[in-house]
């Protein structure tokens, strides 16, 4: 069996590229600066799907992103969780959280409507969330 993507991650996010392990992504929502991994192998729903040496390697890449997003938007603080409550496929969510922000100090889930990026705006985090991690 092969990896696919869920198709609701895939119509809600931009893909900035892949890590030995993920595959990284952009959600599509301007209030939060809100990247999703997704361990690329086949029927994962859980962390302990992945073997002892898998599970270190995604903690390995959540670190590096976790990185990434704190240098290129310097939030207040990170959220880190794997919910997999709608969409069942193991994906971790890393999400920059600001005080102040809509959902503060609450859950971002459920919290108002998306709002989805200016095609600039996106291309400016894409880039430089993409530099970042070395995928460009």
């Amino acid at each position: 069996m092969t990896f696919s993507l869920d198709p609701r991650l895939a119509a809600d996010t931009y893909h900035l590229g892949n890590l030995p392990l993920c595959r990284v992504l952009l959600m599509n929502d301007a209030r939060y600066p809100w990247v999703i991994l997704v361990p690329r192998k086949p029927d994962l729903r859980e962390f302990i799907d992945l073997d002892a040496a898998t599970r270190h390697i995604l903690m390995d890449e959540i670190a590096l992103v976790s990185q990434a997003v704190q240098a290129s938007v310097r939030p207040t603080k990170l959220n880190v969780a794997a919910l997999g409550n709608v969409v069942a496929q193991l994906h971790i969510h890393i999400v920059a959280r600001f005080e102040g922000d809509e959902a503060w100090p609450g859950p971002v889930w459920g919290k108002g409507e998306r709002r989805p990026y200016d095609a600039d705006a996106a291309q400016k985090l894409n880039l430089d969330l993409s530099r970042a991690l070395n995928l460009v």
